[in-house]
């Protein structure tokens, strides 16, 4: 097995070992925390074409800091600009905040604000329903579920969530191998 060793005048052997073991609890919290950003297809199967209701569609969506919306068109006929909330309403598409459009028809926005966010395809398209509005939220991460109650005759210890037992393990395992 390999070992680490260093000579060290002033406690550096301590302060390695002090930084792994930080590293490798700050990486398990991390991801514990953390989600993988969503593409979400735009439309879903029918993706961005007239007369479909994205309203319906974004509703059944939940959209996150991080996410992607990725629209899928016929690069031919359709774009994809980003717009306010009036010129949502209005169906205009005069001062649109961006341009998705790159020319392929496979378009893609990061939505990086927790805020709604408005698109529209231009060229009159937008009054035969291609329009979107969708809000983006942070991402908050669900509670630790609640420990079942104890059975009578044994000692539990409560809040110790899988996350965290995997966080011990992998620490005790970081001070074994530092210690070797």
């Amino acid at each position: 097995m390999t070992s680490f060793t260093l000579i060290s005048v002033s406690g550096g052997v301590v302060w390695l070992k002090t930084v792994v073991l930080m590293v490798a609890a700050a990486a398990m919290l991390a991801c514990v925390m953390c989600r993988s950003p969503v593409r979400h297809l735009v439309g879903g199967k029918e993706m961005w074409k007239p007369n479909y209701n994205y309203t319906d569609w974004s509703r059944e969506e939940t959209f996150y800091v991080g996410d992607w919306l990725y629209f899928v068109y016929d690069k031919h006929m359709f774009n994809v600009l980003e717009v306010n909330e009036t010129s949502y309403k209005n169906c205009t598409d005069q001062g649109f905040i961006f341009n998705i459009t790159r020319g392929a028809g496979r378009d893609v926005f990061e939505l990086t604000q927790p805020k709604p966010y408005y698109f529209l395809a231009s060229g009159g398209y937008c009054y035969n329903g291609m329009k979107v509005a969708v809000n983006v939220v942070e991402f908050i991460p669900p509670p630790a579920p609640q420990p079942s109650p104890a059975k009578s005759g044994g000692t539990t210890i409560t809040g110790i969530s899988y996350p965290l037992i995997s966080s011990i393990l992998i620490t005790t395992w970081a001070v074994f191998v530092m210690n070797q």
